[in-house]
């Protein structure tokens, strides 16, 4: 909003039926959703500005970023079979979206707002009722390392899961992402999460005598 210089002419409409000298007419401007409109009213005071909230911006560029759950590598792979006893390796693909560094901004007039989102850790439900709690991306795994466990982020099965629903455990990744941001002279940290589930299958091993 921005008051007219020069005012316009007491004939003008833009009074609404006042005379020069009593408040002012301003014009108005507003842009949303790719369209622009604008037109001129009368005001006794001059308006207040429209404070522009940094927080708001941050909420704005958290949006544009599409964070996602971990896209999940598991071994034993989903399809195949894994044993009771026999580490289980878990890992996220370190993509912006499933892990971040995630980058964006948000503007509103003059006031413009960067995020930054990281992942500061993953807690993996393993379906059995126990959690692991990761704080890398985790490792992934290749068949040179053999039966070794995970440096990082790995898991020992201590029963099959022939009694599960499907004879499968549910596994359930949840990442919490922590995003700074700064603008306007101002900066904060906010918090989101967000979830991947997969499945594996647990075998017990059969000793034969």
């Amino acid at each position: 909003m921005k008051k007219l210089d020069p005012q316009p002419p007491a004939e003008n409409l833009g009074w609404e039926g006042h005379k020069p000298g009593d408040g002012a007419v301003y014009a108005r401007t507003c842009t949303g959703g790719g369209t622009l409109s604008s037109g001129v009213f009368w005001s006794k005071q001059p308006p207040a500005a429209n404070a522009v909230n940094p927080a708001v911006l941050a909420r704005q560029a958290v949006d544009k970023m599409k964070l996602a759950g971990p896209d999940i590598g598991i071994v034993p792979k989903p399809g195949s079979q894994g044993l009771v006893g026999l580490p289980v390796w878990m890992w996220t693909e370190k993509t912006p979206e499933a892990y971040g560094p995630n980058t964006a901004t948000a503007t509103a007039g003059a006031v413009t707002v960067s995020a930054t989102a990281k992942v500061s850790q993953i807690v993996w439900d393993m379906g059995d009722g126990d959690t692991v709690t990761c704080t890398t991306a985790g490792t992934p795994y290749k068949s040179s390392y053999g039966k070794r466990r995970s440096p990082d982020c790995g898991y020992l099965y201590q029963h099959s899961s022939k009694d599960e629903p499907g004879q499968k455990y549910t596994v359930t990744a949840t990442s919490t992402w922590t995003i700074d941001w700064k603008g306007a002279g101002q900066s904060g940290q906010l918090t989101e999460t967000r979830q991947s589930q997969t499945q594996v299958t647990i075998g017990q091993l059969k000793v034969l005598n």
